[in-house]
């Protein structure tokens, strides 16, 4: 890592913290979920940022991997995640943000505990942290949460924090938010932490497509309109997730046709929503680190 990457993190974290207050105007029950993905996006590209990956929307026991397509009629509902993504000359910052829309507020203590698990990961991070720190805090957090309050939360031991590169969402680099013994060091990466909390056992499936895609491999394409797609998705977005909404925008035709033809020759791959097993409610919240040296900065706060 060099100065110009570490302040194109910083940059996009900026970008990440006037987004996530956006979304609290914005973000009520009933809304469109294709209204508050296409605001975010344009928040973000507003700012002067790029959109790494499209916004996930999830609900209740859907803990990641859905997007809206064009013409959506889905609302927001429950317990809402908001997973979204900002780049700068493709550096990302990935963070998350979650809403109780229940009448009752009964969401209100998991996501609190929530935030209490990332937040004590903030505190703890220093340069010389590994990967197994964020798995002993997350746990000991959770074990106490759930023992002062006769609580039976868990952790989703099968979604970690992630290494972020340039126009990597993820990177080798797995963080687990559950007791390892990796004494992998952080210094001089960028990295998310994403603890998921669920009233059920922790563990997830993989449903139907979320509408979310990205590049498997590149081969031949014969059909001229789906040539035209994969050009276009390796000069925008390279390696980066993408989704029909965005085809559509830039003016491609038969975009449902060219992309069932694309998954289905094994070009693009499209994400699964994943579900909690048990339909067990899910709440997320997530930050992105930079290790430089000697500075520490949770660049999306």
């Amino acid at each position: 890592m060099d100065e110009y990457e570490f302040e194109c993190y910083v940059k996009a974290g900026k970008i990440a913290s006037s987004v996530k207050k956006f979304c609290s105007e914005i973000v009520k029950d009933g809304v469109k979920l294709l209204y508050i993905a296409e605001s975010v996006e344009g928040k973000i590209r507003e700012l002067g940022g790029d959109v790494a990956f499209p916004v996930n929307l999830s609900i209740d026991e859907i803990a990641a991997h859905y997007t809206p397509i064009p013409n959506d009629d889905k609302v927001a509902s429950g317990l809402l995640k908001i997973d979204i993504g900002v780049c700068v000359d493709g550096f990302i910052a990935d963070f998350a943000v979650c809403f109780d829309l229940t009448d009752d507020g009964k969401y209100g203590e998991m996501i609190k505990l929530n935030k209490k698990v990332l937040q004590s990961v903030m505190d703890f991070a220093n340069v010389d942290m590994v990967v197994k720190d964020v798995g002993e805090i997350a746990t000991g957090v959770l074990e106490e949460f759930n023992d002062e309050n006769d609580t039976n939360y868990n952790l989703i031991h099968s979604l970690c924090g992630h290494g972020v590169d340039k126009d990597t969402i993820h990177t080798g680099l797995i963080i687990p938010n559950h007791k390892n013994n990796s004494n992998k060091n952080l210094k001089n990466m960028a990295f998310a932490v994403e603890p998921f909390v669920t009233t059920g056992i922790g563990d997830i499936y993989e449903g139907g497509g979320g509408n979310i895609y990205c590049i498997k491999r590149i081969s031949s394409v014969r059909d001229r309109d789906a040539r035209d797609v994969l050009k276009y998705i390796l000069e925008n977005y390279k390696s980066r997730p993408f989704c029909e909404r965005w085809l559509k925008d830039a003016g491609f035709k038969k975009t449902r046709f060219v992309l069932n033809l694309l998954e289905k020759q094994g070009v693009f791959y499209h994400y699964p929503m994943l579900i909690e097993k048990t339909k067990g409610v899910v709440s997320q919240v997530e930050n992105s680190f930079v290790i430089f040296g000697e500075k520490v900065v949770c660049f999306t706060e």
